[in-house]
């Protein structure tokens, strides 16, 4: 048997590599514009349906908890049924639900469309990253990994313009119904995506898996020589379960993972959802809050990118301590914002940080666990993360029922300032570096 983890780690990026990050890229483009439209229906939803602060937080929060069983079970799937499998099957139920929310009758139905919906969406993200870091050669991994996580960045931007161009015209159900599309983009994932080498071989699907080395190894004009001694992991694989992430093997990965993903999860979404109503609060009419909300969304490219540059020079360590704390300074900047170009220019900021830190999370989770382990663990990791998500659009009524909406803006950021500089810190202090070493290297 072949070692395909060492003949892929040698190899330059191919076309076949490309293609698969573009298609896969375009899946997650649907995730984040799916996941992002939320914001402005609860916003214009708000507003149609006299909803109170609390209902509201129940609609951003119900697809939440849908996206941390979606990433737990997900996880567990992709190590048994594979990574490209699993994907395709999460765009289905997260497209249909969101044609059925766009139908909905009533608050209730809304909610339960939103949960079903969040499903398909957790459960998309541990996925497709473990997908692509199976597909990366270890000198391009972390950035392919952040590459693929920019797309999000054209989802939201795409549902932003959405809620600017079309809620305040056809309403809320129009946005729903275009996230329906992702449900027949399954089709063209399942098709034209072959599935991740580095998994065919942990399932003895030893053919498959050397096929798509050999094209690779085609179109980079490489030829490969077998190794003196080979790697054993094709046969009787023991996959891991929930306890064995917490042993002493992978006791220090999780937790890391745990704090990251619940952090991140917590702080984004504590004013990510809210960023058009929270606007709204500070005097601005609902298009004007989309139009911000735009141009904050359009700070997360370079965000993106620059992470994408650094983190293949400086380590995924340095740039995951420097954006969170930035995301830290640029939190509490916002939460003191005055005027108009203050809450444009610090919502920037706090976009590009933001969006930076989360596309090296994505990139830096699947490379610390082994093959056998990679979708079970991130999947853990996501879902844990999901309750931060879940629990954080419940702050914004509750702080602002206690001090009023002027002071209580003010105190949602000096939160979120907090719970960013706690996960700079924890990964400053006992992040595993993983820049320049195989996927085998890290988990030996």
């Amino acid at each position: 048997m072949s070692n395909i983890a060492e003949r892929i780690n040698r190899l330059p990026s191919t076309p076949t590599l490309r293609k698969i990050l573009f298609i896969t890229g375009i899946g997650w483009v649907f995730v984040a514009m799916n996941q992002g439209m939320i914001s402005g229906v609860m916003a214009a939803i708000g507003k149609d349906w006299a909803l109170t602060q609390g209902q509201l937080g129940w609609l951003g929060s119900i697809g939440m908890l849908g996206m941390a069983i979606g990433a737990t079970v997900s996880g567990i799937l992709a190590d048994r049924i594979g990574r490209k499998n699993v994907f395709a099957i999460n765009l289905v139920i997260f497209g249909i639900a969101s044609l059925l929310a766009g139908l909905s009758f009533n608050y209730a139905m809304l909610l339960a469309m939103r949960f079903i919906s969040g499903y398909g969406l957790g459960g998309s993200g541990p996925v497709a990253f473990a997908y692509i870091s199976e597909y990366s050669p270890t000198k391009i991994r972390g950035r392919n990994g952040i590459l693929l996580e920019s797309f999000w960045a054209w989802g939201w931007i795409f549902a932003a313009l959405i809620a600017y161009f079309f809620i305040p015209i056809y309403g809320w159900r129009a946005a729903f119904f275009i996230g329906a599309i992702p449900a027949l983009y399954a089709i063209v994932l399942h098709k034209k995506a072959p599935e991740s080498p580095r998994y065919l071989q942990t399932v003895n699907r030893e053919k498959e898996a050397e096929a798509i080395v050999e094209k690779m190894e085609k179109e980079a004009g490489a030829t490969y020589e077998e190794p003196a001694t080979e790697p054993s992991n094709g046969t009787d694989v023991k996959r891991v379960t929930f306890k064995d992430l917490w042993s002493k093997k992978y006791l220090r990965i999780t937790s890391v993972l745990w704090v990251v993903w619940f952090g991140v999860n917590f702080g984004y979404y504590g004013f990510v959802l809210w960023t058009p109503t929270l606007l709204l609060g500070k005097g601005f009419d609902l298009v004007k809050s989309f139009e911000f909300t735009l141009i904050m969304c359009l700070a997360q490219l370079p965000g993106y990118y620059s992470a994408a540059f650094l983190v293949e020079r400086i380590g995924r360590k340095k740039v995951l301590s420097i954006y969170f704390l930035g995301t830290a300074i640029s939190a509490w900047l916002f939460g003191h914002a005055g005027t108009s170009t203050e809450v444009l220019i610090y919502g920037s900021l706090l976009y590009f940080f933001a969006l930076g830190a989360w596309g090296c999370v994505y990139a830096y989770s699947p490379e610390v666990y082994p093959t056998i382990a990679r979708g079970t663990g991130t999947g853990w990791a996501t879902s844990f993360g999901r309750l931060g998500a879940f629990i954080a659009p419940f702050t914004v009524p509750v702080i602002y029922s206690f001090y009023g909406s002027e002071t209580g803006f003010t105190y949602v950021f000096i939160l979120l300032t907090l719970v960013f500089a706690a996960v700079a810190t924890v990964v400053f202090l006992f992040g595993k570096e993983t820049m320049g070493k195989s996927l085998e290297e890290i988990n030996k």
